[in-house]
């Protein structure tokens, strides 16, 4: 067994041990959970799952029930997301709430939860629309086509502001999820009725920071005219700026991107480089989340499978400043 095998069925293990464990004092004569008891799964533990853990346990705060929330951090790794699933499905807990890491890889996981008689609640991305219809009781969405739209309008707006009739533009993007394909999609649909000689010149993913300002930079030198990036979440946005900055491209090439953070609100608020950034809230998601979770505990089932989240677009230093004030603890 090879080192990288060994630690993650260490990892495995320590995990299911842990449930084990929270589960086991929820049974014994305590409180806790008696409110109702909901495992959740974030694909990652900063930005805007980060405002999705937040809002989630806001909500249930205020219930004023005893809820007990049971709490992945998957890291985009479907075996890890799937034993997590294995685990709160056999406990029986009462609602699944998680933002599945792949359309196909994660269904498994769905179906069992959907087959032990536990609700199943998406939020952001989810699986494939087949399977989806079949397996999960609401999936909570802000309009992807819709976020993209917003931001090619923006961007077609500056470009004409500025008298760039022919703008060249690169994407980092993240579509491994369909909701980026979504995204991109609207994005070109609205710039090109606007900018209708536009150029998307290359498109490449970079989901994380790291991994964006790689792309972004190696998009950079294969096309030194660059006149925009399209970053179609967080860490394509951050990681576009900050290749911008390391090639020295500050005055030439912009950056519209996806996903508010205290990072991109002082961009905005710099306005150098970023121009526009539409957010979906992960906080009001969150709320959604645990709110949609004790309707269904209480056998009150929405009626639309789709459940909208609102998007906001930002475009000002003011509204970088705003978003400031109104999120201290940079959680968006």
């Amino acid at each position: 067994m090879t080192t990288i095998a060994r630690g993650r069925r260490r990892t495995v293990s320590a995990l299911v041990a842990l449930l084990a464990a929270t589960l086991a004092l929820a049974g014994c004569g305590t409180r806790i959970g008696e409110g109702g008891r909901f495992g959740v799964v974030y694909m990652d533990a900063q930005g805007y799952y980060a405002g999705v853990r937040k809002g989630m346990q806001d909500e249930a705060a205020e219930a004023g029930r005893s809820i007990q929330l049971l709490e992945l951090n998957a890291q985009g790794d479907a075996s890890r997301e799937s034993t997590f699933v294995d685990t709160v499905s056999s406990a029986k807990v009462d609602a699944l709430v998680l933002s599945p890491v792949s359309e196909t890889a994660s269904i498994p996981a769905i179906r069992l939860a959907h087959r032990s008689g536990v609700p199943v609640i998406c939020y952001n991305t989810c699986v494939a629309e087949e399977a989806a219809q079949e397996y999960v009781t609401a999936f909570i969405l802000g309009n992807p086509v819709e976020f993209g739209r917003l931001l090619g309008d923006a961007a077609a707006d500056h470009f004409l502001a500025e008298g760039i009739t022919a703008p060249k533009i690169g994407v980092v993007n993240c579509e491994q999820v369909e909701v980026c394909v979504q995204r991109r999609l609207g994005f070109e649909e609205a710039l090109f009725a606007k900018v209708p000689d536009a150029e998307i010149v290359a498109n490449q993913q970079g989901s994380t920071i790291d991994e964006a300002v790689n792309v972004a930079e190696r998009i950079l030198t294969a096309h030194p005219d660059l006149d925009a990036f399209f970053g179609q979440a967080g860490g394509a946005t951050l990681g576009a700026i900050r290749a911008v900055q390391a090639r020295n491209k500050v005055g030439q090439t912009v950056v519209f991107g996806g996903d508010m953070s205290t990072e991109a609100a002082n961009a905005l608020v710099d306005h150098s480089i970023l121009k526009g950034n539409v957010d979906i809230s992960g906080i009001a998601v969150g709320r959604m989340a645990a709110e949609t979770a004790q309707r269904v505990l209480a056998g009150d089932e929405p009626e639309e499978f789709v459940l909208p989240a609102p998007i906001e677009l930002y475009t000002t230093p003011e509204d970088g400043q705003e978003w400031l004030e109104n999120h201290p603890d940079g959680l968006p």
